[in-house]
């Protein structure tokens, strides 16, 4: 049999589908972003950087991100679309060779507070199922085991409509986990009255002093007053035992209040579905200040915090209940899975084993089950996002990052970087925006934007490898390998802040001197026990200001302006230049456009379709009425103001006839943390979240407070800009505040006059203090983690 021998030498020409290698963007305007057109090579880890507000995430996060999600959406049909949240197309010309993207972002996790790791994770549906099948007694289905489902019994009469109809008598029951006294929260509130009302006024005079319950709130106030139930014009002091009873417990009860079916029912329920069911730190300040005040939680009596019901926890696999499980730290916990030998389980031990292995690989071992997932920081709920797809088996897939490192030790990052690549390697596209040398420094790709924040950003000044950054001449490249020395002399402290048996979470009985007058960095590796020390320690007394990583919450009408108090002075000022109302230059008061109520823009709802917003047609996007817009100070009209950048209005209102050193000290506060190129009327929706923490602490600044505590106020700083965060931390000091840092950042911790580590581990392998002492005796010494890091970092 003979062979045919090939005689063309040429190679097979390559098959079309491999052509599909680049993901390429022409034309994006979304933000800032000035007709950005690039190209991102797939299967490859490409790192994004640049200064705060350059462009990053509007790039990555609001164009590649968003319109794959669109495109995927739009896959569904028109029934199932209605039910999804609608996306708009980004403002882009061409997106071409998008795969699917997942996105793992900062965004706190739930605020339910039923929320759990476990429950986040669906580590706990796998124990519940385990102890379901192997727990003694057996009480029931893995339902029996949950503490977001209550038990269930019900009785009666049901009818069978087979053949002639007949009724017959039924039971039903349902087992849940739930606990009945805490209803699965795992903590019990008790109200103190005297901070609801003043029982010596009647409900007529005023009497409620809970937030936003105004005398004509229909909803509210007139509901009670007008029940029937209650007296309006009687202080309270002087209800029958009925009408206390009717007015603080009654169960629901429709009534009907100047012909309107309404619902009234007593004020302790109805504060207990209205505030105490949302999770506090969801809350707005001043809600959550009535809520410290008027509210006091205490662990349940009945679980003991478990949130379990008395027959869950009755159930035992060996010596361990679900409760016990919940309660381990995962590292432990993983072990004793491990331990478990049931073939009849097999393929469940195996999935919950991969589970909790993927928390330990990805540094965080020292978590627990149990931990509400609110209390989680940005960075760690990062971290728990990932862990569903380190074991996933998709290919050629997008995965999006936001900084993945942020809340990790630099001895931490290292693994974070190798779980980036592992992903990489598996062949999907990995897109990261990052700020961090040592993750940029593993790219294969690197796109720059910049060269400057807002307005002054949204081009991109770099594409290349890690060499070509460096010489490229760019903020990034020229900042690469900064390096902060450690300080020649450092200040005396003024005096101490004592801290003696702080056992908050895993701290062991800690005794520690905090020194006042100088800036102290408390570092040790993520979990090692920071926050519990500054957080949970200090005692929240009055001159200490905390500025922690808890996110602002604000609609599309917040805006700088708004949320620092500097509308306030500006409005007055108006106001005393034009002779008029202040209420006249607020676009959510009496000032705001009649058509488009102040939004500047019309909404369109489309159902399933994404939703268009076009600009006002009245106002032109100004937001105002024409009228207002007649009134002007210095020259200019109420909108061209909240159009400025800071540093411009910082100009305009610091001399001149606009002169109001109000809103001239607010500016200035803005312009020292770096917020100089932000808009005053810029959404704060449109903010990146370190802009969003600088603002904070902007805000805090103007506080009378002698002790300030920032926890990890480098989030989301570009290189260049975390020298101008060191001035400002020096400034400060110098002008005699005391300075406590929760950081990470190598830069900061060189920066420091004293230093306090804690560890040596995460978990119950921390809560420790491993160091107290200036940074060049950590680099002498060397005896930690942080020490052998920070000799690294500044070279000796």
């Amino acid at each position: 049999m003979s062979k045919a021998k090939r005689t063309d030498p040429r190679p097979p020409a390559p098959h079309a589908a491999d052509s599909h290698d680049l993901i390429r963007v022409h034309g994006a305007r979304e933000n800032n972003l000035k007709d950005v057109s690039i190209e991102i090579p797939k299967r490859r880890l490409t790192v994004f950087t640049g200064v705060s507000g350059s462009g990053k995430s509007s790039l990555v996060f609001d164009t590649i991100a968003a319109e794959s999600q669109r495109l995927i959406n739009e896959t569904y049909s028109a029934f199932v679309q209605g039910f999804m949240p609608t996306l708009a197309r980004p403002e882009v010309d061409v997106l071409d060779g998008l795969t699917t993207v997942i996105t793992v972002d900062q965004q706190r996790m739930g605020a339910d507070p039923r929320s759990t790791v476990g429950t986040a994770t669906d580590a706990n549906a796998l124990l519940r199922i385990l102890f379901s099948r192997l727990g003694k007694p057996h009480i029931g289905p893995p339902s029996a085991f949950a503490f977001n489902v209550p038990s269930v019994r019900a009785s009666g009469a049901i009818t069978v409509e087979r053949g002639a109809a007949k009724t017959v008598k039924a039971t039903f029951s349902r087992t849940g986990g739930m606990c009945p006294r805490c209803e699965g929260r795992g903590a019990v509130s008790d109200i103190d009255l005297t901070q609801l009302y003043d029982d010596s006024k009647s409900i007529a005079e005023g009497a409620f002093t809970i937030p936003g319950w105004k005398s004509d709130s229909f909803w509210t106030v007139r509901l009670y007053a007008e029940s029937g139930f209650l007296d309006p014009h009687k202080p309270i002091r002087e209800y029958t035992k009925k009408e206390m009873q009717d007015f603080l417990h009654r169960e629901p009860t429709k009534v009907k209040v100047e012909g309107v079916n309404l619902t009234y029912e007593g004020l302790i329920p109805k504060l207990k579905k209205s505030f105490l069911s949302k999770d506090r730190e969801a809350m707005q300040p001043h809600i959550r200040a009535f809520v410290d005040r008027a509210v006091t939680f205490t662990t349940c009596p009945d679980c003991e915090g478990t949130r379990l019901s008395a027959e869950a926890r009755s159930v035992r696999i060996g010596d361990t209940t679900i409760a016990d499980a919940c309660a381990m730290q995962i590292s432990d916990l993983a072990e004793w899975v491990r331990g478990l030998d049931e073939p009849s389980v097999a393929p469940l031990l195996a999935t919950l084993r991969r589970t909790l292995d993927s928390f330990v690989e990805i540094g965080l071992g020292y978590l627990s089950l149990d931990r509400p997932s609110g209390t989680l920081s940005g960075g760690e709920a990062q971290r728990v996002k990932m862990i569903r797809h380190l074991g996933s088996s998709l290919t050629d897939v997008t995965y999006v990052f936001d900084e993945p490192t942020i809340g990790l030790h630099p001895h931490d990052i290292q693994r974070m970087n190798d779980l980036l690549l592992r992903l990489r390697d598996k062949g999907n596209t990995v897109l990261v925006v990052e700020h961090k040398p040592e993750t940029i420094a593993i790219a294969d790709h690197i796109v720059d934007l910049g060269p400057g924040a807002g307005t002054a950003g949204g081009t991109v000044c770099f594409q290349g490898t890690v060499e070509g950054l460096r010489a490229g001449g760019t903020v990034t490249g020229r900042h690469f390998d900064d390096r902060a020395a450690l300080k020649k002399t450092v200040r005396e402290p003024t005096g101490t802040l004592e801290i003696r048996g702080a056992t908050a979470n895993n701290l062991r009985d800690v005794d520690v001197d905090i020194p006042l007058g100088v800036l102290t960095v408390i570092t040790g590796v993520a979990g090692s026990g920071k926050s519990s020390l500054v957080h949970g320690s200090i005692p929240a007394a009055e001159g200490v200001v905390s500025i922690d990583q808890t996110p602002i919450r604000g609609s599309r009408r917040s805006n700088p302006a708004t949320y620092t108090g500097l509308l306030d002075p500006i409005r007055k000022a108006f106001a005393k230049a034009n002779g008029v109302k202040p209420a006249l230059f607020s676009a959510n008061s009496e000032g705001a456009c009649p058509t488009c109520n102040g939004a500047g823009v019309i909404y369109m709802d489309l159902a399933m379709m994404a939703g268009v917003a076009t600009p006002c047609e009245e106002c032109e996007g100004k937001r105002f009425q024409a009228s207002v817009l007649e009134y002007h100070l210095g020259g200019r009209d109420i909108s061209e103001v909240l159009a400025m950048p800071v540093t411009e209005a910082e100009e305009f209102f610091g001399a001149g006839e606009a002169r109001t050193p109000a809103a001239h000290g607010i500016l200035g506060r803005l312009a020292d943390v770096g917020l100089g190129y932000i808009s005053l009327g810029q959404p704060l929706t449109t903010l990146s979240g370190g802009e969003r923490q600088r603002l904070k602490l902007a805000t805090h600044m103007a506080d009378k407070g002698g002790v300030y505590i920032l926890d990890e106020p480098t989030t989301g700083l570009h290189l260049a800009d975390v020298e101008q965060l060191l001035g400002l931390l020096d400034r400060l000091v110098d002008s005699g505040k005391s300075v406590i840092v929760v950081e990470h950042h190598q830069a900061v911790m060189a920066h420091a006059d004293w230093i306090i580590d804690l560890g040596p581990g995460a978990g119950h392998d921390g809560g420790r203090i491993v160091f107290e002492g200036t940074p060049a005796d950590l680099v002498t010494a060397r005896s930690t983690l942080t020490g052998e890091h920070l000799a690294a970092y500044v070279g000796t």
